[in-house]
């Protein structure tokens, strides 16, 4: 099963820590609330990924801390619009330095496409929800074993007052508990042990099936990680998710728009049910 809390959780919880010090100071939440104000509502992130066959999610990231450099020179708003082209139901962008990403990152990539922009990152402070908003993301990954119960609800008040959708990520079974009282409308299984930072596939597979026998059958489940082509798709939809995040296969495609074409076929029919 994939590690949970571990040296590169908590070093990546801290580091975000010090820079939402930091950045408060420079951006009071009030000035954030009003720049997010200032923006078009959220798009419909939970809508975005129902419809039967697993939703593609497609993700730009020029850095992974495992695999290293995967296209320093790619465009966002560039990449983003060619995701949408080709069927993304919605489009993931990593701002977090860790990937040589940042928020303007993502502020170009929502103003090129018309589906949901997930801001990827490591959420520890509901001021991030407002800075998340203000940037121009639909909604935000939180990483669950990143934040205790506390901040947890925090950032559930302020993604609710924001009208920021979220992606509850966790990893391994000893989760699915606080998950489950946590009623999330998104969830995600990280098939990536975050102690060696490489994915088990199979590990990922085994906890999805467990989470999609404990929650309500209407939470839309998501498979992150070791999706590395077509049947890798097929496997995760057989093992109960309702999307798919791929990042570093999409990245390292030499035609990501025919490689994530392959992803959306991949899927079935639209409108076909997942199973059960």
């Amino acid at each position: 099963m994939p590690k949970v809390n571990t040296a590169f959780l908590s070093r990546a919880v801290e580091r975000k820590r010090t820079e939402v010090a930091r950045l408060r100071a420079e951006h009071p939440e009030a000035d954030l609330r009003a720049r997010a104000a200032g923006r078009p509502p959220a798009r419909d992130w939970p809508a975005a990924l129902r419809g039967g066959a697993p939703a593609v999610i497609a993700e730009f990231k020029r850095r992974s801390p495992s695999a290293g450099a995967l296209d320093p020179g790619a465009d966002p708003a560039a990449r983003a619009a060619l995701y949408e082209g080709a069927g993304a139901a919605a489009v993931s962008i990593l701002t977090d330095s860790a990937f040589d990403g940042t928020l303007a990152d993502l502020t170009a990539a929502a103003g090129a496409v018309g589906v949901p922009v997930l801001r990827k990152d490591f959420l520890v402070d509901p001021w991030q929800v407002w800075e998340s908003r203000a940037a121009g993301a639909d909604a935000a990954l939180v990483v669950l074993a990143a934040v205790g119960d506390p901040d947890l609800g925090r950032i559930l008040e302020a993604s609710a007052a924001a009208g920021l959708g979220l992606l509850v990520e966790i990893h391994g079974l000893e989760e699915i508990p606080r998950v489950e009282r946590l009623g999330a409308a998104v969830v995600g299984v990280n098939a990536r042990d975050l102690g060696t930072l490489r994915t088990s596939p199979e590990g990922g597979r085994a906890v999805l099936e467990a989470v999609r026998g404990a929650l309500d059958p209407t939470t839309l489940l998501v498979a992150e990680s070791g999706i590395a082509g077509p049947d890798d798709v097929r496997r995760a939809r057989a093992a109960g998710a309702d999307a798919v995040l791929v990042g570093e296969y999409l990245m390292r495609a030499g035609d990501p728009a025919a490689a994530l074409g392959a992803l959306v076929g991949a899927a079935g029919p639209a409108g076909e049910s997942r199973p059960t």
